[in-house]
């Protein structure tokens, strides 16, 4: 699979065939369709690959103790180190989920609503807690996922930054924000800063 997303990553999904494929394994055709009858079960097993890989580092951690601006952290991380480990899995992901085929696309999107209610559910608990501010935990959620899921198209490895490295920063942009305490807040500007 992780060839095939590569090949994915490099040509698009519609643009790369099941010849393409065999060929960059090394393997026969024939070979191939034994193991995945279509293009969309290979698309398929790709996107069940990577939300599990997230889901399960999330919950190898959860029973550890660490608290939920430590796990969020965390999440942001697992994210952003993918863009290294699995970088066609990262943009099969979020570019090719369209393109599963209807009976797969159920499947795959409860994942992604749990993983979703995994990460408002850290932020609420933050919230709680007392170490976030009362703010939507849905909206910031999809904020995370903002930051972190579109980082594939700019980031590059070997750059200035490492992935962990990336994912402090938007933690720390996140979390605190860019303002200083001289910003008053936008309640009580009575006109846009010049």
């Amino acid at each position: 699979m992780t060839r095939a997303a590569g090949l994915f990553d490099q040509s698009g999904y519609s643009n790369t065939t099941m010849d393409d494929i065999a060929k960059d394994v090394g393997v026969a055709k024939p070979t191939l369709y034994h193991y995945f009858p279509s293009k969309d079960d290979i698309l398929h097993a790709i996107h069940g690959e990577f939300i599990d890989l997230l889901i399960e580092r999330h919950e190898a951690r959860a029973e550890t103790g660490l608290r939920p601006e430590q796990l969020l952290l965390e999440v942001m991380a697992d994210i952003l180190e993918l863009m290294e480990t699995h970088r066609g899995h990262v943009r099969v992901f979020f570019e090719h989920h369209r393109e599963l085929p209807p009976e797969a696309r159920g499947p795959i999107k409860e994942k992604r609503d749990r993983y979703e209610r995994i990460v408002e559910d850290l932020i609420a608990a933050g919230i709680e807690s007392g170490v976030f501010r009362s703010a939507d935990a849905h909206l910031a959620a999809l904020a995370t996922f903002g930051m972190c899921n579109w980082a594939y198209q700019w980031y590059r490895p070997g750059g200035r930054l490492r992935s962990r490295e990336l994912a402090y920063q938007f933690w720390n942009f996140l979390v605190y924000g860019l303002g200083t305490d001289q910003l008053p807040p936008p309640t009580a500007r009575a006109t846009p800063p010049a």
